[in-house]
């Protein structure tokens, strides 16, 4: 790997596996890469530097965000079948207890948070929770693991931590607001949606102008604040084991435990956070008063 200093390994280790088109600069000259290859015309390639990545621009794709959150979808909804299928009576064990634990806290969470009528918030607050657990875990595997394996097949870049990727949390914060707007349409209505925006928090016909700032600016808060709560906390993290991947060994252990033990900590409440305000969210959408 690419890491002669320790800016260089930083950057290595924060790079995703990028996928997308180079093309020629505007001026009409050829692109030259990073390995002295030219590029005439636009062509689909994978990044092979941090800077080939960043001229990919907007429509590039990071593959190892992508693989890992469907990876951990799937390994959600084979976990899940499996232990429903194999459903014994009396006192649970191993997969089938743990399945039940999550049920029954989100069935509790929603219960508690949700005053609507939908039979789709449950499953959504379960598949919410467990895919950003499963996402969140990924972070315990140590930081040099993954890309070393990366590296002997060829890949230069390779990170494994979906929610460390702004374009994951967003996309995930995106679908959530989205629904929001859906429900808040279907229950309310567009005009009592919009009368929602217009008369809060003050109701009066003067004040519309300033409620519709104000109820918009909070509308699309929600998504961002979703966002960047997730990333930045799983970012920082990420940060702190790459720093402390750089000293020497016998400090490393002694840092790593501690800060390992903590993120047990952080892991679940990050994705406890994350559904509890898709949840409170979504019950105001279905508050037609």
């Amino acid at each position: 790997m690419a890491a002669d200093t320790p800016v260089e390994y930083i950057k290595h280790h924060l790079t995703n596996l990028t996928y997308g088109k180079l093309q020629p600069l505007e001026n009409g000259e050829p692109y030259v890469r990073a390995d002295g290859s030219i590029v005439e015309e636009a062509t689909w390639t994978f990044a092979r530097t941090a800077q080939e990545a960043a001229d990919m621009g907007f429509m590039a794709i990071h593959v190892d965000t992508l693989g890992w959150s469907l990876a951990m979808g799937l390994l959600f909804l084979g976990l899940f079948r499996f232990a429903a299928s194999r459903v014994t009576e009396g006192v649970p064990s191993g997969l089938q207890n743990l399945v039940e634990v999550c049920f029954e806290f989100i069935q509790g969470l929603v219960r508690d948070v949700f005053h609507g009528k939908n039979p789709l918030i449950a499953p959504l607050a379960l598949t919410i929770f467990v895919w950003i657990f499963l996402m969140n875990l990924l972070k315990l595997i140590p930081v040099d693991f993954i890309p070393y394996v990366a590296h002997a097949m060829g890949l230069e870049y390779f990170k494994i931590v979906p929610t460390t990727d702004p374009n994951a949390t967003f996309g995930m914060s995106f679908g959530v607001f989205l629904l929001i707007l859906f429900y808040s349409f279907k229950v309310k209505g567009v005009g009592g949606f919009t009368k929602e925006l217009a008369f809060n928090p003050f109701n009066h016909w003067s004040m519309v102008p300033v409620n519709l700032m104000l109820e918009i600016l909070a509308l699309i808060i929600k998504p961002i604040s979703l966002a960047l709560r997730l990333f930045g906390n799983m970012y920082a993290g990420e940060v702190v084991f790459i720093l402390i991947a750089l000293l020497p060994l016998w400090v490393q252990w002694t840092l790593n435990v501690p800060w390992a033990i903590f993120h047990i900590l952080v892991i679940p409440l990050q994705a406890f956070i994350f559904t509890v305000l898709t949840v409170v969210y979504l019950s105001a959408a279905h508050e037609d008063h």
